[in-house]
């Protein structure tokens, strides 16, 4: 954030780098069931980033000291692979991925029904395979699906989603260049039906105003995107359907 470049983030158009306007997302795409023996899975591409969850549990905490009598413990663990960014990775956690895995962890338990699984742990592997600014938010966004697709029951999905500055505008969804050379960013995500903000996290400097217009862009964006998490969920139930009499091929 903040750093000097030469790069141009906005042009003469007022549109960004990668042609983008301010309160465009980059592209998503989302899959479930990707994986056969986990208990839930799914992939996003969100821009260039590509991140792999898989979900397992609920299951007994082991060890059991490590237990609540009351509920479940959700471990989400977040890593990028040593080949996801240019400059090759150092394999294992970091300081970075440990506070990211506490954060989506948190986040996760507000929306789950921890309280129907006492003494157990559901387990969340995030990986991401290639990054591209907000992987946080493209993997908490593909946990939630992966959650749904493990039959643990939510309030809803946490949707992820973050905005920035730069060249003094708010925009929404920074990609790489505009996270390295900006000026801000806030990576949030929300319940969508109860409307609580359950991440908020920023780097940089807003003033109120300009702090506030990016909840709200992220806010709406939300929406949209939790559209596409449904969409993902049916398309693969509506895939497991038997096929009717009547639309069987002769």
């Amino acid at each position: 954030m903040g750093t000097q470049s030469d790069i141009k983030l906005i042009n003469e158009e007022g549109l960004r780098n990668d042609g983008r306007k301010f309160n465009e997302l980059r592209p998503i795409r989302i899959e479930v069931g990707v994986l056969n023996r986990a208990d839930g899975s799914a992939y996003i591409e969100w821009g260039g980033n590509k991140v792999l969850v898989a979900v397992y549990g609920p299951r007994e905490a082991f060890p059991k000291h490590t237990q609540n009598p009351s509920r479940a413990i959700i471990n989400a663990r977040y890593n990028m692979a040593a080949f996801s960014v240019d400059e090759r990775k150092r394999p294992g956690p970091d300081r970075r991925a440990i506070e990211i895995s506490k954060v989506i962890s948190e986040a996760l338990e507000v929306a789950v029904f921890t309280e129907q699984f006492p003494r157990t742990s559901i387990d969340v592997y995030i990986e991401v395979l290639q990054a591209d600014a907000g992987t946080r938010i493209a993997g908490l966004t593909a946990a939630s699906v992966a959650l749904v697709d493990a039959g643990i029951p939510m309030k809803d999905m946490v949707v992820g989603c973050a905005a920035g500055k730069i060249d003094g505008k708010v925009v929404l969804d920074l990609n790489k260049e505009e996270d390295n050379f900006g000026q801000a960013d806030l990576p949030m995500a929300i319940i969508p039906r109860t409307d609580e903000i359950v991440l908020l996290q920023m780097d940089g400097n807003f003033s109120r105003e300009e702090l506030e217009q990016a909840v709200e862009l992220s806010k709406k964006a939300a929406t949209y995107i939790s559209n596409l998490q449904r969409e993902a969920l049916m398309a693969k139930y509506k895939s497991q359907e038997p096929e009717k009499e009547g639309e069987r091929s002769e």
